[in-house]
């Protein structure tokens, strides 16, 4: 993919460009590293520690979208959720435009969130069953404060259309729809504040075939509308080739391999890539086989 045009004036990636310092990338993730203590063993014996991430870092620019690849227990939902400042990491750093997350007061910190947002995985647990479509697509917009409940419903119609809903949807609650109409919801939640980043964590892996088509070609129009750019956590390589300029490989808590799609899945330098890309079921069928007749089958008409 070509990276994006220049930001429009009012537009996410033209707020981050006046909000972070000339020369801060959009995310700087610096020597991050997770813990996670089991349970003891034995009464007196220290809990054994899991290494969910061992020293990853990474840059994303805006406009310039990041994958981030691996198979399951690789750390990548652990690294989503130090990247929105959901745990505290033990060790390294997480700076979105030039802060440091982990280390801004409470307040700065749910100020700073109007301009990160996630799109979670699954569209049935993410979404409150209770409430209508609207309380849940102007959640953020409440939880920031100072706009009232008119802006909160004008903003509500115009990203609930943005995403390929109706005005008239907003009374509705998340039963009444599809899977792929749920993650459209929550694709607009994250995108009600207008951020600069949107952290999206499998976001399609829950959806059938079809309907991740529909999601990601969404997540693209989407892309080059507002210039929102993504950290999007995927085990899809293909997914990740639809919508990021970069990927990175996430093995056993580390990057292995990092570069553009084009090189890195036709070039493959370290082993672990290799394996992944080998491991892509390909729809190829398997070479003919001549197979004999029986018998005193005749050959032909």
């Amino acid at each position: 993919m070509s990276r994006l045009a220049a930001p429009k004036a009012n537009s996410p990636a033209a707020r981050s460009a006046e909000a972070r310092p000339v020369s801060a990338p959009l995310l700087q993730v610096t020597d991050l590293v997770k813990d996670y203590a089991m349970p003891r063993e034995r009464l007196l014996a220290p809990p054994p520690l899991v290494q969910a991430l061992r020293g990853v870092s990474f840059t994303i620019e805006a406009g310039r979208s990041l994958g981030v690849v691996g198979e399951s227990g690789s750390g990548k939902s652990t690294l989503a959720r130090l990247v929105m400042a959901l745990d505290t990491p033990t060790a390294g750093q997480v700076r979105f435009m030039g802060r440091d997350l982990h280390a801004l007061p409470r307040e700065e910190l749910r100020r700073a969130r109007r301009d990160f947002q996630m799109v979670f995985q699954d569209p049935y647990g993410s979404l409150d069953p209770r409430q209508t479509v609207e309380r849940i697509v102007a959640e953020p917009l409440s939880a920031q404060g100072g706009v009232d409940a008119a802006e909160r419903r004008r903003r509500a119609s115009e990203v609930i259309e943005s995403v390929g809903l109706r005005a008239a949807d907003l009374g509705k609650y998340p039963h009444e729809f599809s899977g792929g109409q749920r993650q459209r919801i929550a694709i607009a939640r994250a995108l009600i504040t207008r951020p600069a980043l949107i952290v999206a964590d499998e976001p399609v892996s829950a959806l059938d075939v079809s309907v991740q088509a529909q999601v990601l070609n969404l997540m693209r129009d989407l892309q080059q509308q507002f210039g929102v750019t993504y950290l999007l956590i995927s085990h899809d390589l293909a997914v990740v080739h639809h919508l990021c300029e970069d990927v990175a490989v996430l093995w056993q808590g580390r990057i292995v391999e990092q570069g553009p799609p084009q090189q890195l899945f036709h070039e493959p330098q370290h082993a672990y890539t290799r394996a992944l890309l080998d491991a892509v079921p390909r729809a190829e069928p398997p070479p003919a086989r001549a197979t004999p007749l029986a018998p005193g089958l005749a050959t032909g008409p």
